[in-house]
C-alpha cells in the first residue's frame, strides 16, 4: 500500500537531482537511500549509537571493523541489481539518460551528450 509524506523542499531537491541521475524515480530514489540508512543503522560493526554521530560529522576515525563493514558495503553497492540493469537497458533503447559524464552530467543514449535541464 502506497503512503503519502510531506519533506521538506531541500531534501525533495536533493532526491529529485540524485533520482535522475541514477535513472530513478524519485520514489526508488528515496526508497534506496531508506535501505542504505537501515543498513548502517542495523550493522553491528556501525550501529545507530555510530551512525547517527557520523551522519552530523561528529565522529573520528572508523575502528577497523567499521571500515571493513563500509568498504565491504561500498563493494556491494558498486555492482548493480537485475532491476538496475533491465531499467538502464529500457532507458537506454529509448533514448533516456542512461548514465554519467566524467563531469557528473547525465548523458542520453541518442545525443550522448548531457541531458539539458
Amino acid at each position: 500500500m502506497e503512503q503519502s509524506v510531506k519533506l521538506a523542499d531541500d531534501i525533495m531537491a536533493l532526491v529529485r537531482r540524485e533520482a535522475e541521475l541514477r535513472g530513478r524515480s524519485i520514489s526508488d530514489q528515496i526508497s534506496h537511500w531508506v535501505k542504505i540508512g537501515r543498513a548502517f543503522e542495523r550493522s553491528d560493526q556501525l550501529g545507530h549509537s555510530r551512525t547517527t554521530p557520523a551522519l552530523a560529522g561528529e565522529i573520528g576515525a572508523l575502528s577497523p571493523e567499521e571500515e571493513a563493514w563500509v568498504k565491504d558495503f561500498v563493494e556491494k553497492m558498486g555492482h548493480p541489481t537485475e532491476s538496475e540493469i533491465a531499467l538502464h537497458a529500457r532507458r537506454s533503447s529509448l533514448g533516456g539518460g542512461v548514465g554519467l559524464d566524467e563531469d557528473g552530467n547525465l548523458v542520453c543514449a541518442t545525443r550522448n551528450a548531457p541531458a539539458q535541464d
